[in-house]
């Protein structure tokens, strides 16, 4: 069977895996602001799209560093979930199917690359004035108790 020619993901023929790492440094989270679509402008976990052969933790390493220039170890898994966006007349525009691993920091300073716009390390007390990934939120909040536990902007208190 022919491998299917890498594209930007937009209307892809079935689900795309990808990888994302949760890294730690100095009370600190390393996030990128993304600089294309799907989640263009959004802050998020760093990561991307696992190539044919590549192990989950490779793909996460190898990501994270064109992303950021920041060298880490990736470890297990901490989420995995889908991300759909559908268009106006309801066809998917993408599908990625995703999985965080929790990571360490080896070393390097963020710096956006490849695909991020944006990229550094967060504080939690900064995280409310960010445009944050809902799925990263949940996560740092949930898996990590990571910034607020509500948000200003959910109608919740």
């Amino acid at each position: 069977m022919k491998p299917e020619p890498v594209s930007d993901g937009l209307y892809p023929a079935r689900p795309r895996p990808a990888v994302g790492a949760v890294v730690f440094k100095d009370d600190a989270v390393l996030l990128v602001k993304r600089g294309k679509a799907p989640a263009r402008g959004m802050w998020a976990i760093p990561g991307g799209s696992v190539r044919l052969g590549e192990t989950l933790q490779a793909a996460a390493e190898r990501e994270i560093l064109e992303e950021t220039g920041v060298v880490i170890r990736a470890g297990t898994p901490v989420l995995v979930f889908d991300s759909i966006q559908r268009d106006d007349r309801g066809d998917v525009r993408f599908h990625y199917v995703i999985v965080d691993l929790a990571a360490e920091y080896i070393s390097g300073n963020p710096r956006a690359a490849d695909d991020a716009a944006d990229a550094r390390w967060v504080r939690a007390e900064e995280l409310a004035s960010l445009v944050v990934n809902p799925a990263t939120l949940r996560l740092l909040r949930e898996k990590y108790c990571f910034g607020e536990k509500e948000s200003h902007n959910d109608g919740n208190s």
